[in-house]
């Protein structure tokens, strides 16, 4: 099978979504910048833009299956959601002085905050998608990356909602259980 990577989708396909702060900065090491994703994925989730099946946030990247319902106006919900946490980190970055780190030479923008690399792979099996989700939910205790004793210790991810039900969030859909 040959996955397709883009970083454009189709309206109501589910997909596996990958985000990068620029230059792989730690921009989300803190709560407060976790808080906001969480809570900008529960309100386009409430305005029924998206539908989040799995999701992890890390220091410096974020990994979601979900599903883009229908444009918030003229904007995609991924581009939302880009343009929204974006304009809000640099915001703080700007008051503590730390903005510099993210500062871009390009003719349309002063500050870079996601990577214009964005990846999205369409869900085309079961398969696909039980390792993608097991990809995320496992990603905050493999590699380098030492967050928790137990992948189901991390906060910032969807593995406890699969393992007990539980929607934490106020946003999360089991993608096997319609």
């Amino acid at each position: 099978m040959q996955i397709q990577r883009k970083s454009y989708f189709e309206i109501n396909r589910t997909y596996f979504f990958t985000a990068t702060i620029h230059q792989w900065l730690p921009l989300m090491n803190s709560k407060e910048n976790k808080e906001l994703i969480v809570n900008y994925l529960k309100e386009l989730s409430a305005r029924g833009f998206i539908k989040i099946y799995s999701f992890v946030i890390m220091p410096n990247h974020v990994h979601f299956i979900w599903q883009q319902l229908h444009k918030n106006g003229k904007e995609t919900p991924q581009g939302s959601f880009l343009k929204y946490t974006a304009h809000e980190f640099l915001k703080t970055l700007k008051q503590n002085g730390t903005s510099k780190l993210y500062e871009v030479n390009a003719a349309n923008k002063k500050h870079e905050i996601w990577q214009r690399d964005s990846l999205s792979i369409e869900i085309s099996s079961r398969e696909f998608a039980k390792q993608k989700i097991d990809y995320i939910h496992f990603n905050p205790v493999s590699g380098k990356w030492n967050l928790a004793k137990d992948y189901l210790d991390y906060y910032y991810s969807s593995a406890r909602f699969y393992e007990t039900g539980v929607d934490e969030f106020g946003f999360l859909n089991n993608l096997f259980h319609g």
